[in-house]
């Protein structure tokens, strides 16, 4: 059973962000010490399920150490089948007590599902088209088009998309995973979905569900 209040764990990212965009890192428990002990197993304090984007390094953007985090990542964090089996294995096994759902702006499948709803656009490749069709809902909520109704992409604002759709992928893995919401109704996890902006290195929440809460009390508690 997690022994860690979701609370706390979503402040201490907060704070390791913090000194990330103030360009103070401590780099923690990133020596050789850690490393021959998180050999023996692993305790991560959070899930963090991400961007595949080469700009959202989970580690670095929160200043965190190895074995702190276990990270899930696709283009786009899209709620996939193995995405949300990992994060299972997260709450179930690893027992961790918050899940961090992490967009970005700029994000380039965000970018595809928009150009791929434009009148005469070329055929995505099958498996990049699989994977951004979640996101697509998205903008067509954004531009105020029905489904299969061409939009045009320079009309669309790709920031709402990437907001809805992250919205969306929380949703989507509380409505698939009854371990994950079973744990949060219990009280047990928090989800936190959260874009990163690429210019500040901020990590600006946006939807939280359960326990976790924005940094109002730095001091810790279990």
């Amino acid at each position: 059973m997690p022994t860690t209040r979701p609370g706390r764990v979503w402040r201490e990212l907060l704070a390791g962000n913090e000194r990330f965009v103030t360009g103070t890192p401590q780099h923690p428990r990133q020596d050789v010490e850690r490393r021959e002990s998180v050999a023996q197993g692993q305790h991560p304090v959070a899930a963090i399920f991400g961007c595949a984007d080469s700009r959202l390094a989970a580690e670095i953007i929160f200043d965190l150490g190895l074995g702190d985090a276990f990270v899930v990542r696709n283009a786009g964090q899209v709620a996939s089948d193995s995405a949300i089996a990992s994060l299972e294995y997260a709450v179930a096994v690893l027992n961790v007590p918050l899940i961090l759902v992490l967009g970005h702006d700029a994000c380039g499948a965000v970018a595809s599902a928009i150009d791929s709803q434009a009148d005469g656009a070329d055929p995505l490749p099958p498996h990049i088209a699989q994977l951004i069709a979640p996101i697509v809902p998205a903008v067509h909520q954004v531009a105020g088009t029905a489904p299969g109704q061409a939009v045009v992409p320079a009309e669309v604002d790709a920031a709402e998309v990437g907001r809805l759709h992250l919205r969306d992928t929380v949703a989507e893995i509380l409505a698939r995973s009854e371990i994950i919401s079973d744990a949060v109704a219990a009280n047990l996890l928090a989800i936190v979905g959260a874009n990163y902006v690429l210019q500040e290195g901020r990590v600006v929440p946006d939807a939280v569900v359960g326990l976790a809460e924005p940094a109002a009390d730095p001091t810790p508690g279990r």
